[in-house]
């Protein structure tokens, strides 16, 4: 008689509802950190930001802008009136600095790999948005002591 087989232990699944829950609100923040970081380049620029301009920035119609700025305006990012200039709010120009400089951090980081120019302003816009802040130091941290070894050297010279 054969001898019976041991069961194996199985690990409880990680929880799917979860994960596609928070999948779906970094999505939504994705989109919010890159319509904020736009409005505020184009204020910058031209003076003012309008859904037109956004569209045409953003490669989306401009419907999809005016749904998006719904819940931009929901969220406290953004504010404006139907036919008029769209305006962050302080929380929408608070997060548009930060997308900036989480950019700025990421394309100086594949730049100083030897990344072209091109490339690096390409592969930041999809990192930007999943890099943890851990990760976003260590670039930061990388760029210091690169910086700091360069200005070491010309003092040498």
């Amino acid at each position: 008689m054969p001898r019976p087989r041991a069961r194996k232990t199985v690990s409880p699944p990680v929880q799917p509802a979860e994960n596609f829950r928070r999948s779906r609100r970094d999505r939504a923040l994705e989109t919010a950190q890159d319509y904020v970081e736009a409005i505020a380049d184009l204020i910058a620029s031209q003076g003012e930001a309008r859904v037109t301009d956004l569209a045409r920035r953003l490669g989306v119609t401009h419907v999809t802008v005016n749904h998006t700025l719904a819940r931009l305006k929901k969220s406290g990012f953004v504010h404006a009136k139907p036919y008029r200039a769209i305006f962050l709010t302080e929380a929408g120009h608070k997060l548009a600095v930060e997308c900036k400089q989480r950019h700025e951090t990421v394309v100086s980081f594949l730049l100083s790999l030897g990344v072209s120019k091109r490339t690096a302003e390409l592969d930041a816009e999809g990192i930007e948005h999943h890099v943890s802040p851990e990760t976003l130091a260590a670039f930061e941290g990388a760029l210091r002591n690169a910086r700091g070894r360069v200005a070491g050297a010309v003092r040498q010279v």
